[in-house]
């Protein structure tokens, strides 16, 4: 059995990359979901997340010749959503908060996504609160921490993922995590 040297295996990789790519339509249809989810529960505001995640495609479309090809396409595109994110709570500092909370998803609504399996009103209720609750909390953590935890939590990624896909060292990342969790666990009344 012929064994594939490593440069060959990166070839194969960048040359698969380059194929995913080259029907961005698709890109965009598989990818947007995922990017927008991430972006509305990091900055709790649809507009902005909405803003921010075309602006994710079109400068993926705009880079799409440097894919290396040296990380997944979801995590590429996620990399420079965090990077769009950042930006934008860098320049969001400058203006006051509070103006941006006009247009803050509202928790309530975020809610929905705790399935119902036929549960009575008062178990909805119940739902429902905790997950605003929940948002509440993390809404109080460090931009890092919320990133981490919604990278983890919402997206379900692999701390080695989300370490590619932010730039933070592993370590730090299992740290952020750490720290929001107990944070999230101690607003939460310690409930599970």
């Amino acid at each position: 059995m012929e064994q594939t040297a490593p440069t060959e295996m990166a070839a194969v990789t960048h040359d698969q990359a380059m194929l995913e790519l080259a029907d961005f339509d698709e890109v965009v249809r598989l990818y947007r979901p995922r990017i927008f989810r991430f972006l509305v529960s990091s900055l709790g505001d649809r507009d902005a997340a909405e803003s921010l995640t075309q602006d994710c495609f079109f400068k993926a479309w705009n880079a799409r010749q440097q894919f290396r090809g040296e990380s997944s396409l979801g995590t590429w595109l996620t990399r420079i959503a965090v990077n769009l994110m950042r930006d934008h709570l860098r320049s969001r500092r400058l203006r006051f908060w509070h103006r941006t909370r006009a247009n803050a998803v509202d928790l309530l609504e975020i809610s929905d996504w705790v399935p119902d399996n036929r549960s009575t009103p008062e178990q909805t209720l119940l739902a429902r609160d905790r997950v605003r609750h929940l948002w509440t909390a993390v809404d109080k953590l460090s931009p890092q921490q919320r990133t981490v935890f919604v990278l983890r939590f919402v997206e379900e990624m692999e701390l080695d993922e989300i370490s590619t896909t932010t730039g933070i060292n592993l370590s730090t990342v299992k740290s952020h995590l750490y720290r929001a969790l107990h944070i999230v666990r101690e607003r939460m009344g310690g409930s599970q």
